[in-house]
């Protein structure tokens, strides 16, 4: 079965070479790992000791963070390696001070995991909520190197749990320990026979719950709230945009809105620009502009959003509307700031726990966003405890990195790392 799956990688290899020449991302993706192995090269020594952290994309490494940083402080001797499978990852953390290098995770062919796991020599290897490559996997246990899931998350209707899931139950073999984050994960695993595992929680919430300990001062904010109430909506796309419009147009003139789309686009950016008829100004304008005089700002940048959800009075949080996925609901929810999002969350635990302790709305479509909206903006009394919620759900469930580190802590008094 490995034969084959390696087959099968190798014939995606090809066509992904063949498609990144109409497609921006998928060059990034190409172009991103022809250097990798040199990097390494260049960074990692044979006598360096090492610990490898693997992030599927930006939202993981935000997961993985408290973990790294409390790695760095334990063992300062260790170098951190980090890679990533998605350019959305990549591009943004390359520069990341976190890790000692940063790289992409080759295409998992046999070759190429003998060749990544040679040149990192990892002494310890964390990967973060999904992602499992069977041949790193296999590769990584072959050599007993102490392997584990951290911030995990299993359904039952994945391929490794399913009659034909045979080879991806052998990979799954490979971990060490997988600390999961709720008793669903633990039981599915159970249900084949792997038994090392925890119930730990999502190491996010330890990553948010120190943002409201930092600086999140930001002067242009400062001005553009000034004495209003404020609607963050973040990591939007134009699902989300379609069903804050009416109420965008409609809100009373002492609410004010910061919009922060997922993605720069700058046409699709403009075209929801005029279908606002309240004043609007985008955030590269805002040194030209007295931004107190304007209802609407635009983030048309990446970085600020975690620090604007500081000033929010209410946060909507994209990705749901539509099928993209719903975006990190725990920043906002660290500020006690009340959260509503879009309609299609099943894969969403943080977000189904909250709903269930009326932190949280969900809804389908203009009416109810609007409806929802109006009642958090009118009833004050109802809004500062939905904010009150949100924040105890961030406090209550801390501490998933420290029981992770104590498991670190016994592989180093053992003599493992």
């Amino acid at each position: 079965m490995r034969v084959l799956y390696s087959f099968f990688v190798q014939i995606a290899a090809f066509h992904i070479w063949i498609a990144h020449f109409f497609s921006k991302k998928l060059k990034l993706f190409v172009d991103g790992r022809k250097d990798v192995f040199d990097i390494l090269n260049v960074k990692i020594q044979t006598t360096d000791k090492t610990i490898w952290f693997h992030c599927a994309s930006l939202g993981e490494f935000e997961q993985g963070v408290p973990i790294i940083e409390a790695v760095r402080e334990f063992l300062p001797n260790y170098k951190i390696v980090v890679s990533f499978f998605s350019p959305s990852g990549y591009e943004v953390k390359k520069k990341t001070s976190l890790a000692d290098t940063t790289i992409y995770l080759p295409l998992d062919t046999r070759s190429n995991a003998k060749r990544l796991v040679t040149q990192i020599h990892p002494s310890l290897v964390f990967f973060v909520k999904y992602e499992f490559w069977p041949n790193y996997l296999l590769e990584l246990k072959s050599r007993n190197i102490p392997t584990l899931l951290v911030s995990g998350l299993f359904r039952p209707d994945q391929v490794f749990f399913k009659p034909y899931g045979g080879f991806m139950r052998k990979v799954l073999k490979s971990f060490d320990h997988f600390f999961v984050q709720d008793l669903s994960s633990k039981e599915c695993l159970e249900k084949i026979l792997l038994k090392n595992s925890s119930i730990n929680g999502d190491t996010r919430f330890d990553r948010v719950s120190h943002q409201i300990e930092m600086d999140n001062a930001l002067a242009f904010m400062k001005n553009f709230k000034s004495d209003s109430l404020c609607i963050v909506c973040g990591s939007t796309w134009q699902e989300d945009d379609l069903v804050l419009l009416d109420y965008i147009n409609s809100a009373p003139e002492n609410v004010k809105f910061v919009i922060a789309p997922h993605k720069i686009d700058s046409s699709k950016i403009e075209s929801f620009r005029k279908k606002i008829t309240k004043r609007t100004v985008l955030y590269s304008e805002e040194k030209d502009k007295n931004l107190k005089e304007y209802s609407v700002l635009i983030l048309d940048t990446i970085g600020l959003l975690t620090k604007v959800y500081s000033y929010a009075d209410i946060a909507y949080v994209g990705g749901a509307m539509g099928t993209t996925g719903l975006h990190n609901i725990l920043e906002p929810a660290t500020f006690g700031v009340p959260i509503i999002i879009g309609k299609n969350f099943d894969d969403f635990p943080e977000a189904k726990r909250l709903e269930r302790l009326a932190g949280l709305f969900p809804i389908s479509n203009a009416s109810e966003c609007s409806r929802t909206l109006n009642k958090l903006v009118e009833d004050r009394s109802f809004r500062n405890k939905t904010g009150m919620i949100a924040g105890h759900y961030i406090n209550s469930n801390t501490g998933a990195t420290k029981k992770i580190m104590d498991y670190v802590s016994k592989l180093h008094s053992d003599g493992i790392i």
